[in-house]
């Protein structure tokens, strides 16, 4: 986005957008606590506190906090990939913990942070959605509308060089992306393999669920955990195919750059995954290990088939043409408030 429109980034931890594009201009808020809970409180509170209105025309807020700054900050539009799980999905369990100390501090917790959360979307100008799944969502749960933009893909990074004999997952290790799932699948079928990629930032809840997942994998699993862009790329042009099993995920980005790698894709029948995957590229299943594993054992009788048409659809969802789309939305609204 900051590069579509020729704008700066202001956030929280700023290594990751560093590393990612050391052109792009990144104002830092401070780092956050790393420690669950407190670290979503303070970047909650970081960009509340925060103060940018007269440095700027317009401002767009993407993710889960930046917009705690919509109080202040306008006219604003809210880019929103995903209203939090833990608040608005029942079927996510946030804590595996069984300690009552702990169960305590996190219901008060939800309890507050749904209402300060709510409370915010308040101050929020225009809301866009990152798929017709979350446009739904927000309709659901803020009672407001919003235009819809799918992310892009940066399909030009990506290449396919055959199918080697194993799958690919990529996710981060949290309990709503149903890491289990893949490996109780992949446990049925000792003959194929599964490479998982994925970790966790330093002071989030998935600790205690990435570590009950190390602790039981079959010998035909593992977990690289994060891994170089370079390498990452290598495995998508190399592997059979990839493996989404995530609850209701928002749109997922990562199954459109396995499918710019020619790779067909087997994802649960949910969510995002909806509006991206067809019969051309892959297969939408029931959120079991068996269905999975059918699926698995189909696509791997000749994933090359699928190659075409995984590389056609990825390019639907291309860099130029989120450009183009975004821009259109902020010219229309900017000029709706000059």
């Amino acid at each position: 986005m900051a590069k579509a429109l020729d704008a700066q980034i202001i956030t929280t931890d700023t290594d990751v957008v560093r590393q990612i594009d050391s052109s792009i201009c990144v104002i830092s808020l401070g780092k956050t606590l790393k420690y669950p809970g407190f670290k979503q409180i303070s970047a909650m509170l970081k960009f509340y506190f925060c103060d940018f209105s007269q440095d700027y025309d317009l401002f767009i807020f993407s993710g889960n906090w930046a917009h705690f700054a919509a109080h202040r900050h306008h006219p604003n539009l809210w880019y929103c990939h995903i209203l939090i799980p833990f608040l608005y999905d029942e079927k996510v369990e946030f804590t595996s913990s069984k300690n009552p100390i702990k169960l305590l501090f996190f219901r008060i917790w939800k309890s507050f942070h749904s209402r300060l959360d709510i409370w915010s979307i308040k101050h929020v100008d225009q809301i866009i959605a990152n798929s017709k799944h979350i446009r739904k969502k927000i309709f659901l749960y803020y009672k407001r509308s919003a235009d819809m933009i799918y992310p892009p893909v940066e399909t030009k990074k990506y290449y396919c060089i055959g199918y080697q004999d194993f799958w690919l997952s990529l996710n981060r290790i949290y309990p709503e992306k149903r890491i289990e799932l893949q490996v109780a699948s992949f446990k049925k079928i000792p003959e194929e393999s599964l490479i998982i990629v994925g970790g966790f930032p330093e002071g989030d809840h998935s600790k205690g669920y990435a570590e009950k997942i190390l602790r039981d994998l079959p010998d035909n699993v593992s977990v690289l955990g994060q891994i170089p862009e370079e390498e990452l790329i290598s495995l998508l042009a190399r592997c059979k195919g990839f493996i989404c099993t995530s609850i209701n995920e928002p749109f997922g980005i990562s199954l459109l750059e396995a499918m710019a790698s020619g790779k067909p894709v087997i994802a649960v029948d949910s969510g995002g995954y909806r509006e991206t995957v067809t019969i051309q590229t892959g297969l939408l299943v029931e959120s079991n290990a068996d269905s999975i594993v059918d699926a698995v054992r189909l696509i791997s009788k000749n994933p090359e088939q699928y190659h075409d048409a995984c590389i056609a659809r990825a390019y639907q969802f291309d860099q130029e043409r989120f450009a183009q789309e975004l821009r259109t939305v902020v010219s229309k609204y900017h000029n709706k408030n000059d």
